[in-house]
């Protein structure tokens, strides 16, 4: 590609002249490396991120936490009295609902999370619930049970 500059002064012929041999040559491609996909020549123009890992730390920060709801004497009442019924008919593997606190493992506090299987057992030693699909419940954790008809 002959510089535009050139044009202006009056220098394309001379250009043309001494570079006459190379001009109209095809581009040359090596036998010993392959070309360069366009993602991997683009990665190099890539902008450089000199704090590699400061936008997910951010976004971690950012992100929001519930606490965990500390419950009242009744509603305990209620959740052992309905857990003491599942024990009963944990054989039958009933389907039923749970809402739990889930803690977050980056930071303080976690979420609530409903989860609809059957009971698969009670481990009273572990003190959780396991459903059938392996999914392991606290029951220290547990805000609310539903049991499906």
């Amino acid at each position: 590609m002959i510089h535009k500059s050139l044009f202006n002064t009056g220098m394309e012929a001379e250009v043309q002249k001494k570079y006459a041999d190379m001009l109209n040559l095809s581009h040359p491609v090596s036998r010993k490396h392959p070309p360069m996909s366009i993602a991997d020549r683009a990665a190099q123009f890539a902008p450089f991120a000199a704090l590699t890992g400061h936008g997910a730390a951010i976004r971690e920060t950012a992100r929001l936490t519930d606490t965990k709801i500390e419950l009242d004497e009744s509603l305990q009442s209620v959740l052992d009295k309905q857990l003491q019924e599942l024990r009963k008919h944990v054989k039958k593997m009933p389907e039923v609902s749970f809402t739990y606190f889930l803690p977050d493992v980056q930071k303080n506090g976690g979420m609530y999370v409903t989860v609809t299987g059957k009971v698969k057992k009670i481990d009273e030693y572990e003190n959780e619930i396991v459903l059938e699909d392996g999914t392991r419940i606290q029951i220290d954790d547990v805000l609310a049970i539903e049991q499906k008809v």
